[in-house]
């Protein structure tokens, strides 16, 4: 009779406890890996040699920044649950249906956000300022009077340029001494604004009812599928563009990713129109097998172009004219 009263007990704790790890969204984790190209072209402009040390280091500053970002989704699912339950899919997340209570939500909140910053402040101060610059964009993004993401355009941009922080971090775990390109963050920070302009065109497109959208995100009230489509392909084209920049000044070779980039952009665009496309959620973009493929050629790609000089490319980086007498 014990064990059973003990068995039940032991439920009910795990049934409480159970929509409070779900909010955090540890499954999201695979967000982080946008961490690594930072601290990939970081060794390679740097000139810095792998070693345990820096794998170390990159490991925990995965983990650091998965802890915020967690963090943040604790207080993004709380404060989106009274819109939540006009989405098709996200009415039957825990906190819609299921009565938590504030204090624990806030307990949560403050002790992944320490374990997070805590765990950043052991790295470097550059990587303890961007981990609480995350922080900070969670409450610009989620948070009343601010709350962007209610706000058509600066809800892309605002999301996304946790993008750009994510680059940072793993360009600051290699190295505190050197700045990382413009060119490469700014284009970092437009290629999360095109994955997040996507994200919200499915969305809606899923949705399939304006008002109804409109509930659900307050911006989805001056969005359309058109204003969606067109913000999508600038944000792609700015993208490409920054990306170009970059390449051309610091590695010419890779200049020939960038139709396979364009490709991939245009594939992931047209994965948007499935239904219940995996565009809505990032984080399950890894069953799509056919854009796994695609992003390993790139990945493999890239990695011999670093290694490998092609002589004939150096006239895209020339600034005068070639005469056609020489």
């Amino acid at each position: 009779m014990r064990k059973n009263i003990t068995g039940r007990t032991n439920g009910k704790y795990i049934d409480t406890l159970r929509p409070y790890i779900k909010i955090a969204r540890f499954d999201h984790c695979i967000k982080q890996l946008f961490i690594l190209p930072g601290s990939v072209v970081a060794i390679f402009l740097c000139h810095i040699i792998p070693e345990y040390n820096i794998c170390m280091r990159i490991f925990l500053g995965l983990l650091g920044t998965t802890f915020v970002a967690s963090a943040n989704y604790v207080i993004n699912e709380y404060l989106d649950a009274e819109f939540d339950k006009f989405h098709p899919t996200k009415k039957y997340r825990p906190l819609v249906n299921k009565n938590v209570k504030f204090k624990y939500i806030i307990s949560e909140y403050l002790l992944l956000l320490f374990c997070g910053l805590f765990i950043a402040s052991t790295l470097s101060e550059n990587v303890l300022f961007l981990a609480a610059l995350l922080a900070v964009m969670g409450i610009i993004y989620n948070v009343k009077p601010l709350r962007f993401k209610d706000i058509a355009y600066a809800d892309v941009i605002t999301e996304s340029f946790n993008m750009a922080i994510r680059l940072l971090i793993g360009w600051f775990l290699i190295t505190s001494e050197y700045l990382p390109p413009l060119s490469l963050v700014l284009g970092y920070w437009f290629t999360g604004a095109y994955l997040m302009s996507v994200k919200r065109f499915s969305e809606y497109r899923a949705i399939n009812n304006a008002e109804l959208a409109g509930k659900y995100r307050k911006s989805f009230q001056f969005y359309t599928e058109n204003k969606l489509m067109v913000q999508s392909l600038f944000y792609a084209i700015i993208s490409m563009f920054f990306m170009g920049i970059f390449l051309i000044k610091y590695r010419i070779e890779l200049i020939i990713d960038i139709p396979l980039l364009c490709f991939l952009y245009c594939y992931y665009f047209n994965l948007s129109f499935a239904k219940d496309s995996s565009t809505q959620k990032p984080e399950k973009l890894f069953k799509e097998k056919a854009l796994m493929v695609l992003l390993l050629f790139i990945g493999i790609l890239s990695a011999m172009l670093l290694f490998v000089k092609i002589p004939w490319l150096y006239v895209f980086a020339g600034s005068q004219l070639i005469s056609i007498n020489q």
